[in-house]
């Protein structure tokens, strides 16, 4: 116990919000790892305030996980110097009902802080009817595909209907591969996710209901998931890293001689153009670069995108939240949305921020993203979201293993118990 109240003390001594000499209020905000834009951000937000404060930032972990474990750990002793954090969207549900998020309540504030946010990442953001973090960037998977793949098997991923299964036959008729995220990690349940919601499901009913949200993962959209993903597990057209297969390595998969498609978020072609220029990668790769929205699961019936990016979040326990409310106005406008859009690659909440120039050059397919982002289905929306989660990895991994509609029906099994205290993760 003295172990834990000494960490505690640390905790809440580390980083801590203070005033400056100048008079200026000192923020603390938690950021996910990026390029330095939201240092950037900072600085320009400081000196906007006129000396009202200075913005601080203290990077978090790489990992989602590792990110929430740190701002848990902090926001449970009730550290003041969480003043701003940047929450992976599945957390929210989870720190807010916890007692951990400051709610916006006043209606200007509100209304300011999420004018024009596109729909997908607008569904985050709340928690019981209460503004709880403002979207500040948004993220959502395209297809990506080889045009001389495509081309030499006869199929147009662009076509409205271009579902899973048409993608696997035309990657199996050429002996090509398909880059997805197949490892046992939070990619997997993205991927898992956004086929049940492109078939019109959902992981589980009444999801505000915490522990007593019910499993639906056994229903035909569910069902229709698991075909898919099984299909593909068992594939020639299966990469053979498939069970370990993250972002970096579909990316890589994608770009060599084996590629053919892949689920993957914009990053992937800023991170293809930054290759050429630095002779990683021949020109003829990038120009052969197709984009399309998000396959469906039924030809019949539009996809539901993923959905990622980060929201901004006020700490419960700030001695400073009037500041910090006035700094979440200033990084998360549409100017500074289309700026860190263009500085870091990370698509834009607002939808404004498309119309920029600079952010048009820079993404060709901006239009494609702002579309997928306005339709994108989030992840379940539940403060168990970990214990949501961590249930559909281990049911569905490795996907080879994927059965319909066995697979769904253990999930709901799985995800009850443990969710009703029965099962241990």
């Amino acid at each position: 116990m003295a172990i834990l109240a000494a960490m505690a003390i640390v905790a809440l001594s580390a980083g801590c919000s203070s005033d400056d000499d100048d008079g200026a209020v000192q923020l603390t905000w938690y950021t996910n790892p990026d390029n330095g834009g939201q240092a950037t951000l900072a600085r320009e937000c400081t000196d906007d305030s006129g000396g009202a404060y200075r913005i601080e930032t203290q990077v978090l972990p790489n990992e989602a996980d590792a990110q929430r474990e740190q701002l848990v750990r902090r926001l449970a002793a009730q550290d003041s110097s969480v003043d701003l954090m940047s929450l992976d969207p599945p957390f929210v549900a989870e720190f807010a009902n916890a007692g951990y998020l400051l709610p916006i309540t006043d209606p200007a504030d509100v209304e300011q802080l999420t004018a024009g946010v596109l729909d997908g990442p607008m569904k985050t953001a709340f928690w019981q009817d209460q503004l709880v973090a403002t979207p500040f960037w948004a993220n959502t998977q395209l297809l990506w595909f080889r045009k001389s793949v495509a081309g030499a098997a006869g199929v147009d991923p662009t076509a409205q209907d271009f579902t899973w299964d048409a993608m696997i036959d035309a990657a199996e008729s050429q002996d090509r591969r398909i880059g997805v995220q197949g490892r046992r990690y939070e990619g997997l349940m993205v991927w898992i996710n956004a086929l049940v919601e492109s078939g019109g499901g959902q992981i589980i009913e009444d999801a505000d209901a915490g522990a007593d949200a019910t499993p639906s993962v056994a229903a035909p959209a569910g069902d229709a998931a698991a075909r898919i993903v099984g299909r593909l597990g068992r594939s020639p057209a299966a990469p053979a890293d498939l069970a370990t297969a993250g972002e970096e390595e579909a990316r890589s998969l994608f770009q060599g001689d084996d590629g053919s498609f892949m689920v993957n978020w914009p990053y992937v072609y800023a991170a293809a153009k930054e290759a050429v220029d630095g002779g990683a990668l021949d020109q003829s790769v990038l120009d052969d670069i197709g984009w399309a929205r998000y396959p469906r699961v039924e030809a019949e019936r539009a996809s539901a995108p993923p959905l990622g990016g980060i929201n901004l979040a006020i700490g419960a326990f700030s001695e400073y939240s009037d500041q910090a409310l006035d700094a979440v106005k200033c990084i998360t406008s549409v100017e500074n949305n289309a700026q860190y859009m263009v500085e870091s690659g990370n698509p834009a909440a607002r939808s404004g921020a498309y119309d920029d120039p600079a952010v048009q050059e820079a993404f060709p397919m901006a239009d494609l993203i702002r579309e997928s982002l306005q339709d994108a289905g989030p992840r379940p929306i539940t403060p168990y979201y970990g214990d949501v989660s961590t249930s559909v990895q281990r049911v569905w991994h490795p996907a080879s293993d994927v059965r319909d509609p066995q697979t769904p029906k253990r999930t709901d099994t799985y995800m009850s118990e443990v969710l009703n205290g029965e099962r241990l993760l």
